[in-house]
Order: C-alpha cells, then sequence, then structure tokens
C-alpha cells in the first residue's frame, strides 16, 4: 500500500478513537523525536496501541509505521494487544521468587483460566510476569492497576480476583 493510499486510509476512520488519537498527536510537533512520547499517551489513553493507531502516528510523524512499530515493540511498557481493565502484574524478582511468587502466579492463572500475558474473555483480567516493582521488602507482591499487595500468601491472590470482580460488578 503506498502512502498516500495510507494517508487517506487514515484521515476516512470516522470513529470517537480517531478523534482522541488526532488529540494526541496535534499536542506534539510532528517530528520523529516524538515518537516515543506519543505511543506513551496513546497507550495510556486505549491501553495499548491499535493499528490503526500505529498508521495514524506514522502518517502524522511522516515516517515508516515499521519504524513506529520497532519503538512500540522495543518497550515492554507499550503493548500491541488490548489488555484486560485490571492488570495483574506478579513480580518475580529475587525476593519474590525466593519468597513464592511462582505458587502466587499458579494461583492467579488457575483462578482465571488463562496463563500469563492473556486476558480473560470477558476482558477483566490480564497477567503479566515482570522482573522487579522495587518492594521488596513486601515480598511476594503483586500489582492490580494500580494497587500493592505485599506479602501475598496462597489463597490470598483469589481472594483479592473475587474482590475486585465484586468491585467491576458494582460499577459496571
Amino acid at each position: 500500500m503506498n502512502r498516500s493510499c495510507m494517508q487517506k486510509e487514515v484521515m476516512d476512520l470516522k470513529s470517537e478513537n480517531m478523534k482522541t488519537i488526532n488529540d494526541i498527536l496535534y499536542q506534539h510537533a510532528p517530528e520523529q523525536r516524538h515518537s516515543l512520547a506519543i505511543l506513551q499517551e496513546v497507550q495510556k489513553e486505549f491501553g495499548y496501541i491499535s493499528p490503526n493507531n500505529l498508521l495514524a502516528i506514522s502518517t502524522y510523524l511522516k515516517v515508516p509505521v515499521s519504524e513506529i512499530f520497532s519503538i512500540a515493540t522495543f518497550y515492554k511498557a507499550l503493548s500491541l494487544e488490548k489488555k484486560g481493565r485490571f492488570i495483574i502484574k506478579v513480580c518475580d524478582g529475587t525476593a519474590c521468587h525466593i519468597r513464592g511468587s511462582v505458587n502466587v502466579l499458579e494461583e492467579i492463572k488457575r483462578a482465571l483460566q488463562i496463563k500469563e500475558n492473556e486476558t480473560t474473555p470477558d476482558g477483566l483480567f490480564s497477567i503479566e510476569v515482570v522482573n522487579c516493582v522495587g518492594s521488596c521488602a513486601m515480598a511476594p507482591v503483586l500489582i492490580c492497576n494500580d494497587e500493592y499487595y505485599g506479602n501475598v500468601k496462597t489463597g490470598q491472590a483469589e481472594k483479592m480476583i473475587q474482590s475486585v470482580r465484586k468491585e467491576a460488578d458494582a460499577n459496571a
């Protein structure tokens, strides 16, 4: 697909999504040096970076989409796949690993019936394993969105999931 066709395709999109992506883009000068900042804002707004958003960023910055894709896949904090509303991060740094994070991870996988880097069919939960969250004194540590759970023992992870699910149902 040539560049002019890609530009027209991006501009023809009439979704609310494009309104917001344009709002993000126009906050930055159309210079390649803003690639990462734009990707981070898109990630924050939508929870992931869609193919349409990659294309819109590429078109706006006038750089190949492969370059934007390369940046988006280099940084672990950026995702090209839609994630759950609640992202459960299981720390597997040295302290957490020694204190049983593997068992906590297995409990979460059983409770949600998914594997790490997957999302539940209802789109509510995703599981990620991270190297270190810097809370070694509280090992093992889970993070659900921005809330930290420390000294997690077997059985506590499943209770946390049930609590989050109830809260999500109440706010639905």
